[in-house]
């Protein structure tokens, strides 16, 4: 994926000037092995910080080689001036953690009092208003501090991500989509850009693109990936294929000073009839290699997508959060099957969006409703090109990172599963469950007045998230509560 971050890890360690040096020392190159042992590799600066000067070489060090996150490292208890002022000078994301003490045979000259150390850290921090990672417990042997270098990589990607992000959009949102309404001034706030354009900038730039050179090529990539069964309209891929061009080369003109892109665009009811197709394939592509492109101009769509590759690495999806599932198939697939009650289930859906290799036998289809409503049901021709299928089973994270009317960032996070459970209906959708589901939509989802979307990113990442939205500064993060662990707002007497 060429739209997010390469995470290069620095290390400092620290030393209180009062303390022997070489425990920060010993204790930096035991823990810098075994984050290697574990796969990452991570730069150390031979530079231990006992004061402010050093704390300015250290991280002119870990700078000049390209660093972009760091992690500081209290091998004992630390100066609490410089090894803050780190955070304030390093331009990245930073981690802080502390050494565990190793043996009781050696608590005279070997006790590093890092323990007391990360206190006093967090304290300054917190006096000059820096941000900082800090994780659940900050205090571990070398190998449970690697643990934790392991969890700080996917959370520094999406730091970086964001500082780096222009979302472009194609609007305005389709009438009666409220939902996808979206206050730009809390974007700025986390460092995010935003270019608003026409969806008739968008038509004569792909009107520009006719006879694109490129084209050929792109068509026999997507018939690779379709496949013989998948390829259902082989002659609808060249238009497809200068579509994706279209929005690549957007990206590429239209980024300006930031590295990476999303997209939000205005996916009907105008585009088929001027474009001849459905965008939703294309879409689908580019969120494969973690450009997200939202439907219906949801700019807090595409932010909460973009936030799910970062963090996995890997292609993410914007689904409806639909229907409800039948009783029939939950009686005949779910019940007794899996330990969810009819009401931890529902569908996710949206037209065709999701990434093919998301997908259980995905092919190349129309949009039934676009369909009826712009062909009068008839035989489809510009209401062609959704990407169809069951979605993948799998372990899921549904969550988004939304901003209020009045501009206040909000957030919730669930993890669940999509069930091996046929829906047996169109669109790119799959059957999730989520434990107490349904006392999250009623009192997250609906009294929080979130929009109907929701991002999807394929694996339990919801650690990983609610680190990140509080890095942000987001108090309001929500998550599907346990049986009996009331909401705000939940009636008690209900049964």
């Amino acid at each position: 994926m060429k739209n997010i971050p390469d995470v290069k890890l620095g290390m400092i360690a620290v030393s209180r000037d009062c303390f022997i040096v070489s425990l920060s020392r010993n204790r930096r190159k035991a823990f810098a092995s075994q984050i290697r042992a574990k796969g990452i590799e991570i730069y150390e600066s031979d530079i231990v910080v006992e004061n402010e000067k050093d704390a300015l070489k250290a991280v002119d060090d870990v700078s000049n080689v390209g660093c972009n996150a760091l992690i500081v490292f209290l091998g004992n208890f630390g100066p609490e001036t410089p090894e803050t002022l780190i955070a304030k000078h390093f331009d990245g994301p930073v981690m802080y953690v502390a050494a565990a003490e190793e043996t009781g045979e050696n608590l005279i000259n070997g006790r590093g009092d890092a323990y007391c150390g990360m206190l006093n850290c967090s304290y300054n921090l917190g006096l000059r208003k820096l941000k900082a990672y800090i994780p659940e417990y900050p205090v571990g042997s070398a190998e449970e501090l690697a643990n934790m270098a392991l969890d700080f990589v996917p959370l520094a990607r999406a730091i970086i991500g964001l500082k780096g992000l222009k979302i472009i959009t194609f609007g305005p949102r389709p009438q009666d989509f409220f939902a996808c309404n979206a206050p730009i001034k809390a974007l700025y706030d986390i460092g995010v850009e935003v270019e608003e354009n026409s969806e008739l900038d968008l038509l004569v730039s792909f009107k520009e693109h006719e006879g694109d050179k490129r084209i050929e090529d792109v068509v026999k990539d997507m018939a690779a990936e379709l496949g013989i069964k998948g390829n259902t309209y082989p002659e609808l891929l060249p238009k497809l294929a200068q579509f994706e061009l279209t929005l690549l080369d957007w990206a590429e003109n239209h980024k300006g000073e930031r590295k990476y892109v999303a997209f939000a665009d205005k996916c009907w009811p105008a585009f088929p009839s001027q474009f001849g197709f459905e965008p939703c394939y294309v879409n689908s592509r580019l969120a494969s290699r973690g450009i997200p492109v939202a439907c219906e101009v949801d700019i807090y769509g595409a932010l909460s997508e973009y936030i799910g590759a970062c963090i996995t690495g890997s292609p993410v999806t914007l689904l409806d959060i639909n229907n409800t599932v039948p009783a029939d198939i939950y009686d005949e697939g779910i019940k007794g099957k899996f330990p969810y009650k009819l009401t931890d289930t529902f569908m996710g859906f949206h037209c065709g969006n999701t990434p093919f290799c998301c997908l259980c036998d995905g092919a190349l289809n129309y949009q039934i409703i676009q369909n009826r409503l712009l062909e009068n049901g008839g035989e489809p021709d510009i209401t062609r090109g959704t990407l169809e299928g069951d979605i993948k089973p799998g372990d899921i994270t549904f969550f988004r990172l939304q901003t209020t009317p009045d501009t206040k960032l909000q957030a919730y996070i669930a993890e669940g599963e999509v069930l091996p459970v046929s829906t047996k209906s169109f669109g790119g959708i799959g059957i999730f469950a989520i434990k107490e589901m349904g006392r999250f939509y009623r009192h997250v989802l609906i009294r929080k007045r979130y929009p109907h979307h929701g991002a999807v990113a394929f694996k339990h990442c919801g650690a990983t998230l609610w680190a990140l939205f509080d890095y942000l500064g987001i108090s309001d993060v929500a998550y599907n509560r346990k049986e009996g662990d009331l909401y705000p707002g939940e009636n008690p007497f209900v049964r």
